[in-house]
C-alpha cells in the first residue's frame, strides 16, 4: 500500500518496512508524511508501505521485501527452502510496488524494529546474487532505521526462548501461547482478513494442506516457532552472531546508512507496559546465555567465567550503559548498528553532511520502541523525527556527485 501525491516529485521514494507482527500499513502510521515533506517545496515523497511476513524470518521477510516492490513470485531460495523445510515459492505478485527499481531508480528503505535488519539482510542477499546478476545492492540509497535489534535482544529470551538451548521455546511461556496464536490463524488463514495475514502459505499451515490432527500437534510443539528460519530466533544474541560472522551489515561503499537507537529515562511513565518491559530487560542476566554471546566474549567474559557464578554477577555490573539502557524491547547498544564499533565505519552523534559507507547513530532518550511509529499521536518527538528524516534524504539527494552513479564493485 502506499500513499498517493498529485504532485510529480524527483525525490527518491521512501519503502517503509514494519516490524515483528507489523502490519497496519499505513492505516495507523498517521500523517508523518507533512513532516517529512515540510521543506520539499511544491513536492512529496513517495512513501511504499511493503508487504513482508509479520513473524517470518529475516530472509523470508527479505526475499518477500524484494519481489513486493520488483514484482514476480517469491523465491526464497532452493537450498534454504530445503535446510528449513518450507516450499521454495511463496506469493505472486502481478505488479511490484516499484518495478522500476535499479541503479537509475534507486530507493530509500526504513525500517522500524526487525524491519532495520530486514532491510540490512536484502542487502547481503542482494550482493550474495541471490536475485540473480541484475540485482545490486547499490539499487538502495539510503538505510534508516529506528529501534532496531541488529545485534539481538535479550527480550526473547525473557518471553520464552531457551537460553540455553535456543530456538527451543518454554512450555506455557508468552512465546509458546504466540506460537499457537501463529498456528491457529495461519489455519484460518483463508477465511480471515488481509489484516491478519501472516504470510505463512510456503509452509503450508493452513485447512487447504494440513489436517486438523496436524494442528494439534502443531499447537502441542511447534515446528515453525522452535526452528531457526523464523523471527523469533533471528533476534536473539545466537542468530546475530552468525549473521556478523557472514559480514552481514557491513556498509557498503555506496549507501548512506543512519539508525534511529531510543530508550527509556527513569521519568519515563511506571505504569506503561513497556517501562516495565525496559525494567526486565534492563535487569536480565547475561551470563546465562548459550553460547556466549560475541560481545561479551569481547569484553573478555569466556564461557568458563559464565558458570562461575560470582564471577559472572561482578561482571554484569561492569557492563557500560548501552547494555541494560533499551526502549522497552531492545538494548541500546543492539540497535546502533550490526557489529561492533570496532568492526564497522559508525559515526555517533548528528551530522549534516552524510557521507556513504558510514553507520550515523542517534540515540533519543525517554523514547520507548513504539514512540516514533508506528502508531501516530502527533507527539513533539515523532513530528521532530520525520523532519529530520526528510532532511537527511534530501541531504543525500542532494549531493551530485552520487546521483546515478554504475557501480564497478
Amino acid at each position: 500500500m502506499e500513499s498517493g501525491s498529485s504532485v510529480q516529485c524527483q525525490c527518491i521514494p521512501l519503502v517503509i518496512v514494519e516490524g515483528f507482527l507489523g502490519r497496519t500499513g499505513s492505516r495507523i502510521w498517521g500523517d508523518f508524511e507533512r513532516h517529512l515533506n515540510q521543506e520539499c517545496y511544491q513536492c512529496k515523497r513517495r512513501v511504499i508501505f511493503a508487504p513482508v511476513g509479520p513473524v517470518s524470518s529475516l530472509h523470508d521477510r527479505a526475499c518477500e521485501l524484494y519481489y513486493s516492490l520488483v514484482g514476480g513470485t517469491v523465491d526464497y531460495g532452493e537450498e534454504h527452502s530445503i535446510a528449513h523445510g518450507h516450499s521454495r515459492h511463496g506469493r505472486t505478485h502481478s505488479q511490484g510496488l516499484y518495478p522500476q527499481w535499479s541503479l537509475e531508480n534507486p530507493l530509500h528503505l526504513l525500517g522500524h524494529s526487525m524491519g532495520g535488519p530486514t532491510i540490512v539482510k536484502l542487502q547481503y542477499l542482494m550482493k550474495q546474487g541471490h536475485f540473480g546478476s541484475r540485482a545490486h545492492p547499490d539499487w538502495i540509497r539510503s538505510i534508516n532505521t529506528i529501534s532496531s535489534p541488529f545485534r539481538g535482544t535479550q527480550i526473547v529470551y525473557t518471553l520464552g526462548e531457551r537460553v540455553d538451548a535456543a530456538p527451543r521455546v518454554r512450555p506455557l511461556s508468552p512465546g509458546s501461547l504466540l506460537s499457537k496464536a501463529v498456528h491457529a490463524i495461519s489455519y484460518l488463514s483463508p477465511i480471515l482478513p488481509t489484516l491478519l495475514d501472516l504470510h505463512t502459505e510456503s509452509r503450508r499451515m493452513s485447512y487447504h494442506d494440513i489436517s486438523i490432527l496436524c494442528l494439534l500437534k502443531q499447537l502441542w510443539k511447534s515446528d515453525w516457532a522452535e526452528s531457526q528460519d523464523a523471527a523469533p530466533f533471528d533476534v536473539t544474541f545466537e542468530s546475530a552472531d552468525k549473521r556478523e560472522a557472514n559480514l552481514e551489515g557491513q556498509p557498503y561503499p555506496r549507501t548512506f546508512y543512519r539508525s534511529c537507537a531510543t530508550y527509556l529515562s527513569l521519568s519515563f511513565p511506571l505504569i506503561s507496559p513497556l517501562s516495565l518491559l525496559a525494567r526486565a530487560v534492563g535487569s536480565f542476566d547475561f551470563s546465562t546465555i548459550r553460547p556466549v554471546p560475541s560481545f561479551l566474549e569481547e569484553r573478555g567474559l569466556s564461557p568458563i567465567d559464565t558458570e562461575q557464578d560470582l564471577f559472572a554477577s561482578d561482571f554484569q555490573k561492569t557492563l557500560p550503559e548501552e547494555y541494560w539502557a533499551n526502549d522497552g524491547v531492545v538494548p541500546l547498544f543492539s540497535q546502533w548498528h550490526p557489529a561492533s564499533c570496532s568492526s564497522t565505519r559508525c559515526q555517533h552523534g548528528e551530522t549534516k553532511s552524510p557521507a556513504p559507507g558510514i553507520w550515523y547513530v542517534e540515540q533519543w532518550d525517554n523514547t520507548s520502541h513504539s514512540s516514533l511509529v508506528p502508531l501516530w499521536v502527533a507527539s513533539d518527538c515523532q513530528k521532530q523525527y520525520w523532519l529530520k528524516l526528510g532532511r537527511w534524504l534530501r541531504a543525500i539527494e542532494s549531493q551530485n556527485e552520487y546521483n546515478i552513479v554504475t557501480s564497478t564493485s
